[in-house]
């Protein structure tokens, strides 16, 4: 959709916000795209549950157990510490999905998969079929969903008539912006990928391109580069799920603007750093920007203090 009053009210390029939160599924978001594959590859494979990691408040995490629910495939949820007691946001609705949800003593991204693989381990020998996805469904097969994604763009910029010049989008896990990448590459079209870090593992663009050579394999493609992905760290704050005043900011201004709401973890600090390089002259007046709404609105419900 044209954000027409958001981008009357910075006076700079034409912004376009690509609605992935209205994916039809569990408050939508990007990850269903990389769920696609990775549910049919699952079913493929005979599963009877699926396991992946994530934060307490993890989209991908709710994502994955309500597409597994609608494939009546049975969730398992290894999750970091939450940020207080109680079910809240996304843990919520991991609680009324029915998911497995597991609080293992370590809480970094390598504890985490440990203990997933671990959980497998039992229900292989209980005589399941656990099929385990990666933090963020980001591996080979799941960045396929936005290799699609940009042929979709590409048809739908066609339509409008319009030359997309840059994609902005929240970087945490890397496998979208990787997908950006190939699907950029396949389509022939030369847009900025921006990646605004939100928390990633790793913030650099050397671990995006990673991932996608890892895609790019899968496809018979030649390598890509760090080149091919612009990263911006400015825009973190104090670190991973703690909101920043430049994303509550601009949480504000696109909803007062568009009556569209951006999430405080993910989409609300790359709104950020794409407001920021507007303001700065960065971009120019007669670009047209896409912003991809990776969704994630549950995590609103989390911090009300912020808006106090």
């Amino acid at each position: 959709m044209k954000a027409e009053r958001l981008s009357r009210e910075l006076g700079g390029p034409t912004i376009w916000i690509k609605r992935d939160d209205l994916a039809g599924l569990a408050f939508g978001g990007n990850k269903i795209r990389k769920l696609e594959f990775l549910m049919a590859d699952a079913l493929a494979r005979g599963a009877t549950h699926v396991l992946t990691i994530g934060g307490a408040q993890s989209n991908h995490a709710m994502q994955t157990a309500a597409v597994a629910r609608r494939l009546g495939l049975q969730p398992v949820l290894v999750l970091g510490k939450p940020r207080r007691p109680g079910n809240e946001g996304n843990l919520l609705l991991d609680a009324i999905l029915g998911a497995d949800v597991q609080f293992p003593v370590v809480y970094d991204a390598d504890g985490l998969h440990k203990a997933m693989l671990a959980e497998a381990e039992k229900l292989r020998a209980q005589g399941h079929k656990p099929y385990c996805i990666p933090l963020g469904g980001s591996s080979a097969l799941g960045l396929m969903g936005y290799v699609l994604a940009v042929k979709e763009m590409a048809e739908q910029a066609r339509a409008l008539g319009i030359k997309i010049a840059r994609v902005f989008a929240a970087f945490g896990s890397g496998g979208t912006h990787a997908g950006l990448m190939l699907g950029k590459k396949l389509c022939g079209l030369d847009f900025e990928v921006v990646a605004v870090n939100v928390g990633a593992v790793r913030g650099d663009a050397a671990f995006i391109a990673e991932i996608a050579n890892e895609g790019a394999a899968l496809l018979g493609l030649a390598p890509l580069t760090a080149g091919d992905v612009t990263v911006m760290n400015e825009y973190l704050g104090k670190g991973y799920a703690i909101p920043s005043p430049e994303g509550i900011a601009a949480i504000k201004q696109v909803a007062r603007t568009e009556g569209i709401f951006l999430d405080p973890v993910y989409t609300s600090k790359a709104m950020a750093g794409l407001i920021a390089s507007v303001r700065a002259g960065r971009i120019k007046k007669d670009e047209n920007v896409v912003f991809i709404h990776t969704g994630g609105g549950p995590a609103l419900f989390v911090f009300p203090e912020c808006f106090a």
